[in-house]
């Protein structure tokens, strides 16, 4: 049996991951499918390492379809990382169909004969691969503006760094000091686990 595993991301902690949700819940439910599980995480689209996206490969079964809003959602990688996610997909032959893909919508529960099925991954693999350059392009040169407006800023004498949230950090640095877990923590916060861990690096080194 095929599930649909959804997969939602959004970069940092101020950005809402779960936006999307409504868009693919409708996508399944006008094609009359559910999805199964959901995944969700604030992490960077250019890190490989992403938890809830290889606990999404980890839990799927061979043929599940990966679901998301666009393909940046999965991937602003390098070429080798790129790579190396998707033999990690194909390993369990997880299909990825994507909201901005329209090629890849047959692959949501489309019961589609052998030959069908190879032209279609032939061509969704050529299609996702270049929307996943696209994607990475746009992270590089975004990067690369964000870099010059601060080196701008800070010739000007106008760039102090990002302040942290403390009274975020406060809270999360009370929930820990009361005996509470890092999960219990992020579950109460919605914070995630690296900034928990940055509260707990801020309490060792004023130790």
């Amino acid at each position: 049996m095929t599930f649909l595993r959804a997969y939602l991301r959004a970069s940092t902690e101020d950005q809402d991951a779960s936006r999307a949700r409504a868009d693919l819940e409708h996508f399944a439910s006008e094609r009359g499918l559910k999805v199964a599980a959901w995944y969700v995480e604030n992490e960077s689209g250019a890190k490989l390492e992403r938890p809830e996206l290889f606990r999404l490969i980890a839990d799927a079964h061979e043929g599940d379809v990966l679901l998301v809003e666009q393909v940046d959602r999965l991937s602003r990688l390098n070429t080798q990382d790129w790579d190396t996610l998707k033999q990690r997909l194909s390993d369990k032959r997880i299909r990825v169909v994507a909201l901005d893909l329209p090629t890849s919508w047959m692959g949501a529960g489309a019961n589609l004969d052998e030959t069908t099925q190879a032209l279609l991954g032939a061509v969704n693999r050529m299609l996702l691969d270049v929307l996943a350059v696209v994607a990475r392009k746009d992270y590089t040169d975004r990067r690369r503006r964000q870099a010059q407006g601060i080196e701008k800023a800070k010739t000007a004498g106008l760039y102090k760094g990002r302040k942290a949230d403390t009274e975020r950090h406060a809270v999360i640095a009370d929930m820990l000091d009361r005996g509470m877990s890092w999960s219990q923590v992020c579950a109460a916060t919605g914070a995630s686990r690296s900034t928990v861990k940055r509260v707990v690096d801020g309490q060792k080194a004023q130790a």
